[in-house]
């Protein structure tokens, strides 16, 4: 826990952090309080970095516009998963592809009807778990996540099903996560943060919990390996992995990324994958 999340820490009952399992329903029921009850300090400290309708997949940075991870994305149906506030799915609609922006939290989707009624980009919202798409089959020509979604759920794999479900084949599949190495390390931007405090094949959940031993707050590690097997388990092709350096001239910090653990080892990877015709 942290001063930065500390009014949804005391509006949810925040008691104190455990190692243990938690299952598909607690990991909803958690991360769905969660960003109900941080959206509105989520977005007075990160809302100006994102923008209303900006394409940034990573705390570096690092920007659809200058990248092109999702390739040519006019007339392209495209699903973001975990969308926050959806200042990426109004990059695409402004960009002319047609979209559907996804999350769990009404907190979180309440600040993206806000910047659809701000921008005049007015793109579909869906309130639901990424591992539970409401969508038929071949839906979709692509799929996108920056830092939504993943790594909240239990089961990867049940993710990357649904998503490969709803996706047309050959369609791409690119998401951005904390780089599994971040793990080993405590969630601190200073030189406290430089230190491997525990293991990397520790797989244990992060749960944040109130005075009752409910989960507040739920988060799952994979190794880079968990990942690649549980795409490929369900029909994708890795095409990439990129790993942002952290950029010169950037100074921002955000949580735990701050440019002295940047220079030193990678805070994002983003996974560029196709589905397999």
């Amino acid at each position: 826990m942290s001063n930065q999340h500390a009014s949804a820490e005391q509006a949810l009952g925040t008691a104190g952090i455990v190692k243990r399992g938690a299952d598909a329903a607690e990991s909803r029921s958690a991360n769905r309080i969660w960003w109900d009850a941080d959206a509105d300090d989520y977005h007075d400290t990160h809302g100006e970095f994102l923008g209303a309708a900006d394409f940034v997949w990573c705390p570096e940075g690092v920007r659809e516009e200058e990248v092109r991870f999702l390739g040519e994305i006019a007339g392209q149906s495209i699903l973001e998963v975990g969308a926050g506030s959806a200042p990426c799915a109004r990059w695409l609609k402004a960009n002319k592809a047609n979209v559907v922006a996804l999350d769990i939290s009404e907190g979180m989707l309440r600040h993206a009807r806000e910047n659809n009624a701000k921008t005049g980009i007015d793109v579909p919202l869906v309130q639901a778990s990424a591992d539970q798409l409401p969508f038929t089959s071949d839906s979709f020509d692509a799929a996108c996540s920056a830092f939504g979604a993943v790594p909240f759920v239990a089961n990867v794999q049940e993710v990357f099903s649904e998503v490969a479900r709803v996706l047309r084949p050959g369609g791409s599949w690119v998401f951005a996560v904390n780089h599994p190495m971040r793990w080993i390390f405590p969630d601190d931007p200073g030189p406290l943060g430089l230190t491997v405090t525990q293991s990397y094949f520790d797989r244990t959940p992060y749960v944040e919990v109130d005075g009752e031993g409910h989960a507040t707050y739920v988060e799952h590690h994979r190794t880079l390996g968990d990942y690649v097997r549980a795409l490929t388990n369900t029909g994708f092709v890795l095409e990439d992995l990129v790993e942002p350096e952290w950029p010169k001239g950037h100074t921002r910090n955000w949580g735990q990324w701050s440019p002295l653990r940047g220079k030193l080892f990678p805070g994002t990877a983003i996974f560029r994958t196709r589905l397999t015709s």
